[in-house]
């Protein structure tokens, strides 16, 4: 950069906005994201390079690793993060539909291919993937759906509904009690853990969770939940390290589901 003092003229070296330690995090976040396309990874990693010097772009450059990175198939998702947006930010519903992948790698839409319409209130990210957290008023409740397996969106005249149970929403609270998005019944559950993985507990429940010691080598921890066989298997991942206490019908039901599972290698 120029600078000017008096008759004296000379040139210093400028601030760049970003330091090189926050662009390799940007392009990290941006290669490991399954939701960026191979397509836009590169491209988006061109122009985090743009924000760096010649010399520190070389050093972005050695650490991208792409290629064999799995990464979604569907470019509509930029598409439809934007109508999501114009749909929020013009208080009015949306229009959809909602595909899951046959077994030969076909689109299969749900409800016979008819449309969804929610009302869009916002987005969040979750085990990698995108999600639409709308309020539903056919079944008059908060739903959330994967942004990749939304097809054909578009914005209606309709405006929004569902604000106060919206309100009523934490949306941290709601993605901490859920696990992989799953949709199940909300319950108040105790487990127990060995100390050792304390810190595995609190990555996923968060920071905030009353850990309460119960002898010298565990402790418990009480939480709501929602349900559903993505929290059995998580609790069943740490093996005899850690336990449901409590309700006895959310201890019956890790019992049917280990069952299940077992029955699958007799």
């Amino acid at each position: 950069m120029q600078s000017e003092s008096g008759k004296n003229t000379g040139y210093f070296i400028g601030e760049r906005t970003f330091e090189l330690p926050e662009l390799k995090l940007l392009v990290d976040s941006v290669q490991s994201s399954k939701f960026i396309t191979r397509n836009k990874t590169g491209s988006l990693i061109k122009k985090i390079e743009t924000l760096a010097s010649m010399h520190e772009a070389q050093l972005l450059q050695r650490q991208v690793f792409v290629a064999n990175r799995i990464k979604q198939m569907n470019e509509s998702i930029y598409y439809n993060v934007d109508e999501i947006h114009n749909g929020i930010s013009h208080n009015k519903q949306i229009r959809f539909k909602y595909f899951r992948y046959t077994v030969d790698k076909k689109k299969e839409y749900r409800r016979g291919g008819d449309f969804y319409q929610v009302s869009p209130f916002a987005l969040t990210w979750d085990d990698e993937n995108y999600y639409l957290i709308a309020y539903d008023s056919e079944f008059g409740e908060i739903r959330h759906f994967r942004v990749d397996k939304m097809d054909k969106i578009s914005v209606t005249e309709t405006d929004r509904d569902g604000m106060s149970t919206y309100k009523a929403l934490d949306i941290g609270v709601y993605t901490k009690k859920v696990f992989g998005m799953f949709s199940g019944t909300e319950e108040r559950v105790t487990l127990r853990f060995d100390n050792s993985l304390v810190g595995a507990v609190l990555d996923r429940l968060g920071q905030d969770s009353m850990i309460i010691p119960d002898g010298d080598s565990h402790f418990t921890v009480t939480t709501d939940v929602i349900v559903s066989p993505q929290f059995f298997a998580w609790v069943a991942g740490f093996g005899p390290d850690a336990r449901i206490v409590s309700p006895e019908i959310v201890v019956s039901q890790m019992r049917d589901h280990i069952e299940s599972v077992a029955q699958q290698y007799r």
